[in-house]
């Protein structure tokens, strides 16, 4: 039997197996499954009631909330295409995705009234524009929609459309389609915990990759789910406490927070069981440190928008023994292996594979169920993406005889120096090795003899001392000459940071290089 996909048959999982059982908590507010549930088919009500139509884009402007969680299965309802936006854009940035996307709807919180404001203004195509409190709980009292026929749904159609961070360029709308979104949940409830009594911790905002990779799986396992409005490390240590959270995802900028929180022996945070690493790489030493607190199973992963996210994860496999626990804290912090449904391969210019050497690069190409229909109005930008039906991700990456991958940069922020690729991840995770470091970012700089050298951005932890000769000094064994950065910067001032706390290297790197057009793109 062909029985079509979707992520519509996640929320109606939970509502027949769990519907007494608390699955949404934020703030003050707890609703059951089935309480949930209602609010997704009301919303599905509304946005009928309010002209939206099969194929019309429903934008959201909103932290980390429930109603942004109904969004994920109530716009489905509607048969419309759900569409998070990044709360940490400009007006301007915001104006030409709305633009370029044409929603029907944007539902928005009122933090952002002041933006809503000049979009009224500037995005004419918007039909509507509600807010949510009052107008959102007026547009849910109009009725719900029935159940709907699962035969009746287009598992080809585009359920979710999603902007890319914009940290390496112009944002693009990735598509995703119904089919896709579910495969993806099935293959990440079989990697992930998946037991029914889980709590998991929306730490991620939602809009992007990282964060809403899990609500349709946590949703479909029954788990609760309890929304962090805005990552806070002690809102989030408080909440781990009055919930007994046991699993969650963080970038490692966050996961550093935490661990540099000065309040942090005060939790009891022994209900932690699972964290995962993603959207940026993890060091050894982070997963160290977090391993050392928080005794769990921790793994980093890899996965973009354009993959539904998740792709890689650095679990455990079998025939794979660690030598001793800093080999394991160096798997753990790996990009690691594919998850189930998508091929993985570190291909050279020619799409050959490179040696499973650790030591050859070459770009990860990824296929499978789980990769974009495409970029949303841009077939160009998709064809530019695709050979074969394998997705070019921009990583450059090497990989061991067991299938582990690790990214070793970007594309974009390979140093090229002297002739010589240097790894700007390699050279960050040397320097986040020493204790006084609270977070750094290696870019190029311009160099007359070399073209361009790397130049750190080091900040150092609150209390701590550091400078470029000591720093320097503890790099002399790490480092290879040609890698060291021939530039420090060190403030104690947070770098830059994307709404999932990416480091925006463009920006840090257009610092130096103004004045040399040439790499100012990069």
């Amino acid at each position: 039997m062909h029985y079509p996909l979707t992520p519509i048959r996640c929320l109606y999982r939970a509502l027949d197996l769990y519907p007494s059982k608390i699955g949404v908590v934020c703030g003050s507010s707890r609703f059951t499954y089935a309480e949930f549930g209602e609010r997704c088919e009301r919303l599905g009500a509304g946005l009928l009631i309010q002209g939206v139509r099969p194929g019309d884009r429903v934008a959201y402007l909103s932290f980390n909330t429930h109603q942004l969680l109904e969004g994920y299965f109530g716009v489905l309802l509607a048969g419309a295409i759900v569409m998070p936006l990044n709360v940490r854009l400009t007006a301007s940035e915001l104006t030409a995705i709305l633009n370029h996307a044409e929603p029907r709807l944007v539902i928005y919180e009122s933090d952002f009234a002041v933006a809503v404001a000049q979009l009224r203004q500037a995005c004419p195509g918007v039909r509507g524009w509600i807010e949510i409190g009052a107008p959102y709980e007026e547009l849910l009292s109009h009725g719900l929609v029935q159940r709907p026929d699962p035969f009746s749904i287009d598992e080809t159609a585009i359920a979710e459309l999603f902007y890319t961070s914009g940290s390496t360029g112009t944002p693009k709308g990735v598509m995703l389609s119904h089919r896709s979104l579910y495969l993806h949940t099935l293959y990440v409830a079989g990697v992930f915990p998946s037991d029914d009594s889980g709590v998991e911790l929306h730490t991620i905002p939602l809009f992007h990759a990282n964060g809403w990779g899990r609500p349709q799986a946590c949703t479909f396992l029954g788990r609760r789910q309890v929304m962090v409005r805005r990552f806070d490390p002690r809102d989030v240590l408080s909440l781990i406490q009055q919930e007994r959270a046991n699993s969650m995802c963080m970038v490692p900028t966050m996961a550093n927070a935490l661990l540099n929180e000065p309040t942090l022996a005060s939790y009891d945070i022994s209900s932690v069981r699972h964290i995962f690493l993603g959207g940026a790489a993890p060091t050894p030493e982070l997963v160290a440190r977090l391993d050392a607190v928080f005794h769990c199973r921790i793994e980093g992963g890899y996965g973009l928008t354009e993959t539904c996210p998740v792709a890689t994860s650095a679990r455990p496999k079998d025939g794979v023994v660690f030598r001793d626990e800093e080999d394991r804290w160096r798997r753990q912090s790996m990009t690691g292996w594919s998850v189930p449904g998508c091929e993985v391969r570190v291909v050279d210019f020619h799409m050959n594979e490179v040696p499973h050497d650790m030591l050859s690069i070459g770009e990860i190409v990824i296929r499978g169920d789980i990769v974009m229909d495409g970029y949303y109005k841009e077939p160009q930008s998709t064809e530019a993406v695709m050979t074969n039906g394998w997705l070019h991700t921009g990583d450059m990456a090497i990989w061991d005889r067991d299938g582990y991958v690790q990214i070793v940069d970007r594309k974009k922020d390979i140093i090229i120096s002297g002739g010589e690729n240097i790894s700007s991840i390699e050279v960050e995770r040397a320097i986040f090795a020493h204790s006084a470091v609270l977070e750094c970012a290696v870019v190029s700089a311009p160099d007359p003899k070399w073209g361009e050298v790397p130049a750190a951005h080091v900040v150092v932890k609150p209390g701590h001392t550091l400078d470029e000769q000591q720093l320097r000094a503890f790099l002399e064994d790490r480092l290879a000459r040609f890698k060291m950065p021939r530039r420090f910067l060190f403030t104690t001032d947070p770098l830059p940071k994307t709404g999932t706390g990416k480091i925006l290297k463009r920006q840090l790197r257009e610092s130096f290089w103004a004045g040399h057009s040439q790499r100012v793109q990069g």
